[in-house]
């Protein structure tokens, strides 16, 4: 296992990281959680031992469900506190009124001590904004943020599934007024899923932020026991739930590239998914779920995947995102001065 900074911090994650949404059953996440506490307890302890530091959850999983079961499973563990980097996020309304969810200050400071209350924890090392809030200025979420790390309730702060200019205006923001920095983004990633590449990639690596990594199998669609005739069989995860959205013929055809380069190592394609995740340099950290100790061994195993450069070439080829402006004319108009800097690299080394 290895570790990577978070960001611009000096907090070392490690590359793969533990998810709970599958732990519980209730609340709009059902379809996804299964795991009760004596399975959950054997699950982390698992990662742990494979040298995971990251535990992610959320209040919204399973309504608070998941953040209990997490803090049951690392007492139950026993493992020092400092040993575990707990990752959890506010945002979506697990209580009632019109003021149960949001980023609101009021919000934000209730939601950070129910999710303490629940873990069974002094402080949170990873509190993230859950989503975007249009009904709440960046300015007093970012104050609250700031308030909760001032009191040692949270160490770091950061966000999940906001847009690159909502990122960099709060980043500004944060600047102008000494605010709590952002230092991380978690989002959807896959190989059959590359969108962030065109924004908010390029804005991580220009600010310095880390990347977590959720659903990096795409909802399933990647674990390679679907096909094109059993994608929508009923009973299946994406039948019901067909999220995140993927283009799935050409998520097929990704599949179909990697079943014999798993065949010829000797692992599932699902490994070699997430192998290929950990190849991008802009990714922090890859958040495994499962529902199963087997599913998780199998994903685990994943960072002793290497690819040689022609497959990295053919895997990029088969999954490359469909040309889209402004991309296309940025590539276009900025080749001379790109050209122009390569060019000057070379000369110092030379």
């Amino acid at each position: 296992m290895r570790y990577n900074l978070l960001g611009g911090t000096g907090l070392f994650v490690s590359e793969l990281s533990l998810g709970t949404m599958t732990f519980g059953a209730s609340g709009r996440f059902e379809t996804m959680g299964s795991v009760e506490q004596s399975a959950a307890d054997a699950m982390v302890r698992h990662a742990l031992d494979a040298g995971v530091n990251l535990i992610d959850t959320a209040d919204a999983y399973s309504n608070g469900a998941a953040e209990r079961i997490l803090g049951g499973a690392l007492r139950n563990v026993g493992v020092s506190r400092e040993r575990v980097l707990i990752a959890t996020k506010a945002f979506d309304a697990i209580g009632d009124g019109p003021n149960a969810g949001g980023l609101s200050r009021a919000h934000l400071l209730d939601a950070a001590a129910a999710s303490l209350a629940r873990l069974g924890t002094d402080y949170i090392d990873l509190f993230q904004l859950h989503g975007f809030d249009a009904a709440t200025p960046i300015e007093e979420s970012l104050e609250a943020l700031t308030l909760l790390q001032r009191q040692g309730r949270v160490r770091y702060v950061g966000v999940s599934n906001w847009a690159a200019w909502q990122i960099a205006k709060a980043l500004g923001i944060s600047a102008l007024r000494d605010l709590a920095p952002l230092a991380s983004l978690q989002a959807y990633y896959s190989i059959a899923g590359r969108d962030l590449e065109r924004e908010i990639v390029p804005m991580l690596e220009s600010e310095r932020l880390g990347l977590l990594v959720w659903s990096p199998l795409a909802g399933g669609l990647l674990s390679g026991t679907r096909t094109r005739l059993s994608a929508a069989a009923k009973g299946t995860r994406r039948a019901e739930l067909p999220f995140p959205p993927v283009d799935e013929e050409r998520a097929f055809d990704i599949v179909e590239t990697l079943q014999p380069m798993a065949a010829s190592r000797g692992v599932s394609v699902a490994r070699l998914a997430i192998a290929w995740l950990l190849h991008q340099p802009r990714v922090t950290s890859v958040i495994l779920g499962a529902r199963k100790i087997e599913q998780l061994d199998d994903t685990l195993a994943a960072v002793d995947i290497t690819f040689t450069v022609d497959e990295l070439k053919t895997l990029d080829r088969v999954s490359a995102l469909p040309a889209e402006y402004p991309g296309w004319m940025l590539e276009l108009w900025g080749k001379g001065r790109r050209d122009q800097i390569s060019a000057q690299r070379s000369a110092r080394t030379a």
